[in-house]
């Protein structure tokens, strides 16, 4: 496992490369991202944003979606894959929302793991994205960037992953580096042939360091 200093130098390595860790899911509403996040799971938030704007603007409000026919949600989603279950989702969740939270999007874990849909990886988006909070959003590339660093032990498990990356990562840090982790993951530390020789992280990696 890595020192308190090498986390330090992990941080802001990648604070220099991408100053803006900003999701990259586009929503104007807070239950948008809600929503944008499900329909992401197992499809790329390339393909999602090419989705929900035609989406949102034939469901421009939470009770559209919550009156919707999750039939219809479905066809508008449905190159997302696994249309069936993401609008069915979508639809209890609005309707959850408006039910038992004022149309308000939850802000803590317990509330929002309480909704259709949604999990730990998609609550912890929310709290730090919408609330501000310390987050710790365990995709895959989060998951197998930090074990190839050896910022964790290389589990596999979501939740095994957010329990070490709380123990090593620092509060006010964790939402943004799990956002830069995704833009990482896609430019440079990819699933196959990553590309190790222009990682600006290759002295601190473990995954490296252990090939030589």
């Amino acid at each position: 496992m890595k020192t308190e200093s090498q986390v330090r130098s992990i941080i802001d390595i990648l604070k220099g490369v991408y100053p803006d860790a900003l999701c990259s899911l586009q929503y104007a509403k807070d239950y948008e991202l809600l929503f944008a996040v499900r329909l992401s799971a197992q499809c790329t938030d390339e393909r999602v944003n090419r989705v929900t704007p035609a989406l949102y603007a034939r469901f421009p409000t939470l009770e559209s979606f919550a009156a919707a026919d999750p039939a219809e949600v479905g066809e508008y989603v449905r190159s997302c894959g696994f249309y069936n279950g993401k609008s069915r989702d979508i639809v209890a969740c609005a309707k959850a929302l408006l039910e038992k939270h004022g149309g308000k999007v939850p802000g803590t874990m317990e509330e929002l793991t309480a909704l259709p849909g949604v999990g730990r990886k998609t609550a912890n988006l929310i709290l730090g994205d919408v609330y501000g909070q310390p987050a710790y959003v365990c995709d895959t590339h989060c998951i197998r960037i930090t074990g190839r660093l050896g910022l964790t032990d290389g589990a596999k498990d979501p939740v095994k992953v957010e329990r070490q990356l709380r123990e090593v990562l620092p509060p006010e840090e964790s939402s943004n580096f799990c956002h830069r982790m995704v833009l990482f993951g896609r430019d440079t530390c990819t699933a196959r042939a990553p590309k190790c020789g222009n990682c600006p992280l290759r002295a601190l990696c473990d995954a490296w360091n252990g090939a030589e």
